[in-house]
């Protein structure tokens, strides 16, 4: 396994570029952070091809290595915006490149969110230290704020710098590399400053669409199939817990905050937990899903920045008979809009 080197070298004009980059959307103690970890994750890159070639290389390694090269090439002719990213690697120690933090209001089921420069209101702050994360969660809950904290293995700096292939990226499946990869490229291709839903959403739905074609245009029609499978499993579980908010809601809107509301939000989330278990899931198992999926307000708010309009935009590839490039289009043009998300989930372009 390749490790990171323990003195890495850098070209300066990068790492001014990613101190740069990381200035103009954050500040503060906040901004050495990101600016060090940032600058750490470009120092230890290696080419794709370098580590490929090297004769060390593990085989599994070299295989996912070249599936993103595939990946990449895949994404270019749906209209995405390659240029070099993920052309590099960092073997990055751990599940995770940086932890968020999600919070949400009392009584709300929306992200409270964050505001920086450039890119504008965003639902979560990153930490490439989990321990800073946690701190920051703790400040939150001292505000009495609902916290969700989570493991994030890939993220894009919006076509800035070239983001790397990273050993967090290449520890689930291919189906799952492959959708990472092209949600990440979406990012760099498009991006409304202040729509965090419209952003994570289209990324969401082309990286899951976009997984499923590019297994079929292989010929790996079992892969395709068992990525389609995983795709409609998960839009199942969305569609339990986009539920589960709009109940909330409609709670919170009618009572006041105390005993009783603190009950009946138990008896909603139960009932959410056997509706998960009943799913009819092919990849997953429902019991354990409904075990383990986070229900507090702020892990829901989270989930539905990425899923609240997955079933418009499934609506509308339909009617352009399934083409993801003229979809991604319609992204394109969407989001001009005043209101992007809304503009592309109705058509109204």
């Amino acid at each position: 396994m390749l490790a990171l080197p323990a003195a890495p070298r850098c070209r300066p004009g990068r790492l001014l570029a990613a101190i740069a980059f990381v200035a103009l959307g954050t500040g503060g103690c906040y901004l050495g952070h990101v600016a060090a970890g940032q600058a750490r994750l470009l120092c230890a890159r290696q080419s794709l091809e370098s580590v490929i070639a090297a004769a060390d290389t593990p085989a599994d390694l070299r295989e996912k290595l070249r599936l993103v090269q595939s990946a990449r090439s895949f994404a270019a002719r749906l209209g995405l915006k390659v240029d070099d990213q993920f052309t590099s690697y960092v073997p990055w120690e751990g599940d995770r490149v940086v932890t968020i933090v999600v919070a949400t209001r009392p009584g709300e089921v929306d992200p409270a969110g964050y505001w920086f420069p450039f890119v504008g209101s965003v639902p979560y702050k990153g930490f490439f230290d989990p321990q800073r994360a946690e701190t920051e969660a703790g400040r939150q809950r001292s505000c009495s704020r609902d916290v969700c904290v989570v493991g994030v293995a890939a993220y894009s700096t919006l076509g800035w710098l070239d983001d790397p292939v990273t050993q967090p990226m290449l520890r689930h499946g291919e189906g799952r590399l492959v959708d990472t990869i092209l949600h990440e490229l979406v990012h760099a291709t498009v991006y409304v400053s202040g729509a965090a839903r419209f952003n994570e959403g289209v990324a969401n739905f082309i990286g899951a669409e976009g997984s499923v074609r590019f297994f079929s245009e292989r010929g790996d029609s079992e892969r395709a199939r068992r990525r389609r499978a995983s795709v409609d499993d998960d839009r199942q579980i969305g569609a339990v817990l986009a539920g589960l908010r709009a109940d909330l809601r409609e709670l919170y809107a009618s009572l006041e905050p105390g005993a009783q509301r603190d009950a009946e939000r138990r008896v909603l989330a139960k009932r959410a937990r056997a509706a998960l278990r009943a799913l009819p899931l092919e990849t997953l198992d429902p019991a354990r899903v409904a075990r383990e999926a986070r229900l507090n307000d702020a892990c829901l708010a989270l989930r539905g920045t990425y899923s609240d309009d997955l079933d418009d935009y499934a609506r509308l590839l339909a009617q352009l008979d399934g083409d993801l490039r003229a979809f991604l289009q319609r992204v394109l043009v969407a989001a001009d809009a005043p209101d992007p998300g809304a503009a592309l989930a109705t058509g109204s372009l």
